[in-house]
């Protein structure tokens, strides 16, 4: 039934009833009559649930539609216009989440009615006040965030405007600190007017959080792990603590290499690396820098990036490589329609998002992908990556709509990266990509190349959610947002600014997703489960070899394997869903040891007669 008609005739009924109270006989004065008041009951809860889903499933595809509009096409009509979606969208969720607080301690509640009822109450990023006035406030920044980021670009003296790829290809490839720097710190020159928006945002959230029963929104984030909020934190200590040494071992080696490139005055070596050294625009990837901390003794086995130009890869074929992949493990085609809707490449007359994306518009089959792709190896594992969003929604998309999820939120990130992760000469040798499998005089190079994409990045995953949730429960303010951020990059990843920041600087800003609000812990998760994933699918596979060189392309087994736990969605705790793939129900982190073991053995060696830690 309708929810305003639904409405409609409870007041209708409720006018009825106070009819017929005024025209009954008078009751004897002997005669205690008592009017109990009633509850909801346990049949309203399930009606509630199902209308709730209807509603959010509506509002939720439309939604979807106009932040692909927005992020195609970067505009002040397109910015207001997905503001009203997403305000809607938002005052629905908060609505529903309000109304489900009704029912959640209702005695009798069968198993999928109460989760759903929990998944209502806690499952929105950015809660909105009650207030309506303060629920368009909070839509009109979120949009304007995303717009600025999306539009951001840095001017240099010359006049010459450049945008964020330009500057992340000046940061891969030049050795120059000076230009280095320049870049680095002209992409920060978009996010200090971001700051006052990000932080009226966080005031206007932890109201809405805080209507929702929570005491910060960083709590309501928490809750949605399927175990108590002020635990969870334990729970990613403790896996990062069985990680830590292997990256301590590859963060000393690096600074060491990096002293030997840049000198010991720019690189010291016994405290933190400067972030704008290390190849990448955040720090959270180093692989950009492999040919300056490169094993001397390994032999150079391939290169990915000079292969697919010299065969002639353009974006389409990428994908349709990428796609290729997923059907070898049984998987069947994507839809026509997401080769007809999915952007590629760059336009060359507007503004759009690039940051690459996995899209389900209609929570069906309308499945997409937006990605400004270059023909390199990075973009290459990255399509492999985005797939693996767009089958696991295939996969739950008969489920219904509360439950059209992952696991949790680190097992979409890693269901893709699982997928990287088999991109292994092996693999590249059965789809042609190289004439035979380099021996093993090469995996030492490969499993540096990793590490320094997938381990160095761990610590990263880790503090851009701990920053954010300190921001949140009100630890810091708008003053100290810059200095916690830097003060936890050390602390965590041994990396530090190249220098004293601005006193308005808003470097947590010039991230895609703090603007854009998508919790990062997920991407953390997604590094430690995607090994755990790997390594059990490789055993369904049938391989007998170090499982840094297993890949999965053409096993129906793993394939099934991994459907199996898709198609669950969350329909059950991310414990279970673990355990159907893996065999186990935690989380561990021991699959990343057993990977990298001949790594970690090698840098040990190396650091020997060097002074570690930070």
């Amino acid at each position: 039934m309708d929810r305003i008609l639904k409405t409609s005739v409870l007041l209708a009924i409720s006018i009825l009833l106070s009819a017929c109270e005024q025209a009954a006989p008078p009751v004897e004065s002997d005669t205690l009559v008592v009017v109990a008041e009633t509850g909801p009951s346990v049949e309203e809860a399930v009606e509630f649930v199902a209308e709730a889903e209807d509603r959010l499933a509506r509002l939720g595809q439309h939604s979807e539609r106009v932040q692909w509009v927005l992020q195609n096409f970067i505009t002040v009509d397109t910015e207001l216009l997905a503001a009203r979606a997403a305000e809607d969208f938002t005052a629905a969720k908060v609505e529903l989440a309000e109304q489900a607080a009704r029912y959640v301690d209702l005695e009798g509640l069968d198993y999928d009615t109460r989760r759903k009822l929990d998944f209502l109450r806690s499952d929105i990023t950015i809660p909105a006040p009650q207030d309506p006035v303060k629920t368009a406030e909070q839509a009109e920044i979120g949009a304007r965030l995303s717009g600025m980021y999306g539009k951001g670009t840095w001017c240099r003296e010359d006049g010459r405007c450049l945008a964020l790829g330009e500057l992340e290809d000046i940061m891969a490839h030049s050795r120059d600190p000076a230009e280095l720097l320049e870049a680095w710190e002209g992409w920060r020159t978009i996010s200090p007017p971001m700051k006052p928006l990000y932080a009226r945002q966080v005031e206007l959230a932890n109201e809405g959080a805080r209507d929702l029963g929570f005491d910060n929104l960083g709590t309501m984030w928490r809750s949605a792990y399927d175990m108590d909020p002020a635990d969870f934190p334990d729970e990613l200590d403790r896996v990062w603590a069985q990680v830590r040494p292997l990256y301590e071992a590859l963060h000393c080696h690096v600074r060491a290499k990096l002293a030997e490139q840049y000198g010991s005055g720019l690189v010291p070596l016994d405290g933190p690396i400067p972030a704008h050294l290390l190849g990448n625009m955040w720090a959270q990837e180093w692989n950009n820098v492999y040919e300056l901390v490169a094993p001397e003794e390994t032999a150079d086995s391939y290169d990915l990036t000079a292969i697919l130009n010299e065969q002639h890869f353009d974006a389409l074929r990428m994908v349709k490589t990428a796609e290729a992949f997923f059907s070898s493990l049984g998987f069947k085609p994507l839809p026509d329609t997401f080769w007809e809707r999915s952007l590629f490449e760059k336009p060359a007359d507007r503004d759009v998002v690039c940051h690459a994306v996995a899209w389900n518009i209609d929570e069906k089959d309308d499945l997409r992908i937006k990605m400004c792709i270059d023909v390199n190896s990075e973009d290459f594992k990255v399509i492999h990556h985005e797939l693996g969003h767009n089958y696991y929604y295939r996969a739950y998309n008969q489920e219904s709509y509360l439950y059209r999820a992952s696991a949790n939120d680190g097992f979409h990130e890693a269901v893709g990266d699982t997928i990287s992760l088999s991109i292994t000469p092996e693999y590249l040798q059965q789809i042609d990509l190289l004439d035979e499998v380099p021996d093993a005089s090469g995996d030492l190079g490969l499993l540096m190349k990793q590490a320094l994409a997938k381990i160095a990045f761990l610590p990263f995953g880790l503090m851009v959610d701990q920053w954010r949730w300190k921001v949140f429960a009100g630890e810091v303010g708008p003053e100290g947002y810059n200095d916690l951020w830097w003060k936890l990059r050390e602390q965590y990843q041994g990396v530090s600014a190249p220098g004293e920041r601005p006193a308005d600087a808003f470097d947590p800003g010039a991230k895609f997703h703090v603007p854009a609000n998508f919790p990062y812990t997920r991407y953390f998760l997604s590094h430690i489960l995607q090994f755990q994933f790997h390594r059990a699918l490789c055993e369904v596979a049938g391989n007998e070899g170090p499982i840094h060189r297993c890949s999965i392309y053409g096993s129906e087994q793993a394939g099934q394997r991994l459907n199996a736990m898709m198609e669950m969605g969350r329909s059950k705790p991310w414990p279970v869903a673990l355990e159907a793939l893996t065999g186990a129900s935690t989380m561990d982190a021991g699959a990343i040891l057993d990977y990298f073991a001949p790594l970690k053995e090698w840098l040990d060696e190396q650091n020997a007669d060097r002074q570690c830690g930070w």
